[in-house]
């Protein structure tokens, strides 16, 4: 989804998008990767204005999910619903400091730079999806996984392992002997 700069005003411009995952590449490359797919377009409402020598964007971006849950590794379906805001400024010579370290404000997280006379905003919309994918995700907060043991899915059923919790970090040493002789 491109831009043009020049047709953007001081009034607020409003893009609808609903593309499909193919339109960003990023998306298409992580489809199917550690459970985790988009189910349906990427949709989104943005409105583009003119502040000053910046441009803003903001919108509100939807997608549904297929997820495998990391505990009890049942699919489950989710929802990413998220809003942004970003702040574009032609690409200038980036001042550097003398200082060793650089602390960042909130303005510096959300400012994009842009050259010629287009702002691609597909970068900017694939990397607000995939920041809301969790990495580690749940099919609710109270899942109890799988048993250690036999592998049963303690969501839907019990199991009659051993409930003693269980210590792994020498559990390889356990059996171990040393004999002297």
């Amino acid at each position: 989804m491109k831009l043009v700069v020049d047709h953007i005003k001081d009034t607020p411009h409003l893009l609808h998008i609903d593309e499909p995952v193919a339109a960003f590449p990023l998306l298409s490359s992580i489809q199917n990767v550690d459970g985790c797919s988009i189910t349906g377009n990427i949709q989104g409402d943005i409105t583009v204005v003119r502040e000053y020598k910046n441009i803003r964007v903001t919108g509100r971006i939807t997608a549904p999910l297929l997820l495998c849950c990391s505990r009890c590794l049942t699919d489950y379906i989710s929802f990413i619903d998220t809003n942004f805001t970003l702040f574009f400024c032609k690409e200038a010579v980036v001042a550097t400091s003398t200082e060793d370290e650089l602390e960042l404000g909130e303005m510096d997280l959300m400012l994009s730079t842009y050259s010629g006379d287009h702002i691609d905003l597909t970068k900017e919309i694939e990397e607000q999806v995939a920041m809301e994918i969790p990495s580690k995700p749940l099919c609710s907060e109270a899942c109890k996984g799988l048993c250690h043991e036999c592998g049963v899915d303690l969501n839907s059923s019990s199991c009659s392992c051993s409930k003693e919790p269980v210590r792994l970090a020498f559990n390889a040493l356990k059996n171990f002997k040393i004999t002297v002789t």
